[in-house]
């Protein structure tokens, strides 16, 4: 029988990444094939799903996806393997209006049980009320049970699993500290290495010391999730497609790929390496890190020029963040230096000052609403005379500040948009 769970806790900094990486990959090596799903927009975290997993791991996010679609895409990729494991994101309930796009909501709406990760550094039988209430705060969601994370003696975890049993909770035991699988800062998001494959490793090898991960599959192989057989049709078109893909250009939903896959002929190409883009009827530059290649990106002028070629002869493109910095006049690092890039569009950015944007966005475009997320820590210079041809509002719907820039077939955004539903027209036309 197929086994699903969702990695959650009661509050960030728990060590549900960890765990999740460490499990995808000691479950793949006792021979069961995985499949790893992250609740939410991060494509981060799925990178590094992708490296534990050896197979791409998948968003799931019930702001951007309608239920049917989110059913669909669980239903798509859990189909073909033993096991799902989906990381959860933040606190269990915590979600952008209340539990809106919450792991709790996502484990709800996909019948999915809940193993709770929980920071027991320096928390006793106080436990016990934190986990009464995450069990009884909304009877549809499933705790299947509960692993304490940062435990260091059997003693202290005497008092944890009596609170386990005094609210009706399985412990499947405690996983103690160690530095050796602490991920480094520098691997949140910016390179993956072979360091980071032996902190991979070792996850794995700690949790199988300290957990019996037989007794959590037999607890979670008590439910059975919701399935979707119905593929929502969508709309086929001949054409072809270049998707910038390399150092620079790597935030990507796979939904979204896949469904370029659908409209057409989908060919990838670097930016950084290549020449000059690919003859194609429509380009998408994804967003990524070129703050960190400003030097090769600007030193290859062939390919700037044949990308402001292709906008001024009304080919089509979408950059989204990092992609949308390429396509304006220059980048400005952290320390000053300024980067000339292809100048679609007359504004500049800057990493001097980092501040962090950080949110869902619900962009109503061309009397459509397409929703999508927005992270960055760069800001745009000199875009006053550049207007918006969206409206752009939080989960909340307060109108912010960011911009859609167009210049003929042109799109430029900070915001990653999710059309993996076929939910974006104007991909379409």
């Amino acid at each position: 029988m197929k086994k699903s769970f969702l990695i959650a806790a009661p509050w960030s900094n728990s060590g549900k990444t960890t765990i999740t990486l460490g499990l995808l990959r000691l479950l793949k090596k006792k021979g069961f094939s995985v499949q790893p799903f992250k609740c939410g927009p991060d494509y981060i975290d799925t990178i590094h799903h992708g490296s534990a997993a050896g197979i791409p791991s998948v968003n799931l996010d019930s702001i951007m996806m309608s239920d049917a679609h989110l059913e669909e895409v669980f239903s798509k990729y859990s189909a073909e393997v033993d096991i799902s494991i989906v990381e959860g994101v933040m606190g269990l309930f915590d979600g952008a209006v209340k539990d809106k796009g919450s792991s709790a909501e996502i484990a709800k709406k996909l019948n999915i049980p809940v193993i709770l990760v929980v920071n027991a550094k320096s928390m006793a039988y106080t436990v016990a009320p934190i986990l009464q209430g995450l069990k009884n705060f909304d009877k549809e969601v499933h705790i299947a049970g509960v692993i304490f994370n940062f435990v260091r003696t059997e003693s202290h975890y005497a008092f944890l699993k009596e609170a386990c049993d005094k609210v009706g909770l399985k412990s499947f035991g405690y996983i103690p500290p160690n530095d050796e699988i602490s991920i480094p800062s520098r691997h949140l998001g910016l390179h993956i290495d072979s360091s980071f494959e032996e902190v991979i490793e070792k996850s794995a090898e700690h949790i199988n010391n300290n957990i019996s991960v037989e007794n959590l599959l037999a607890e979670v192989n008590r439910f059975q999730p919701k399935t979707r057989n119905n593929k929502i049709p969508k709309v086929s078109r001949n054409i072809k497609i270049a998707v910038a893909k390399d150092e620079a250009f790597t935030f990507t939903y796979l939904e979204n790929l896949d469904y370029l896959k659908e409209l057409g002929e989908v060919v990838f190409f670097s930016p950084i390496h290549d020449a000059e883009v690919p003859k194609s009827d429509f380009v998408y530059l994804a967003g990524g890190y070129p703050e960190l290649y400003l030097e090769p990106l600007s030193n290859n002028v062939t390919m700037l020029r044949s990308i402001k070629l292709a906008a001024e002869n009304g080919v089509k493109i979408l950059a989204e963040c990092g992609g949308m910095m390429y396509l304006g006049k220059s980048i400005i690092n952290k320390n000053g230096k300024e980067f000339s890039m292809v100048h679609i569009f007359d504004f500049s950015t800057t990493m001097e000052q980092k501040k962090l944007s950080l949110g869902y966005r619900k962009v109503v475009f061309n009397n459509e609403e397409i929703w999508g997320h927005e992270f960055h820590y760069s800001k745009v210079l000199n875009d006053k005379d550049e207007r918006s041809v969206a409206s752009i509002f939080t989960a909340r719907e307060k109108e912010v500040g960011t911009k859609l820039y167009q210049y003929k077939n042109v799109l430029a955004s900070y915001i990653h948009f999710y059309w993996g539903a076929g939910n974006f027209e104007w991909l379409k036309k």
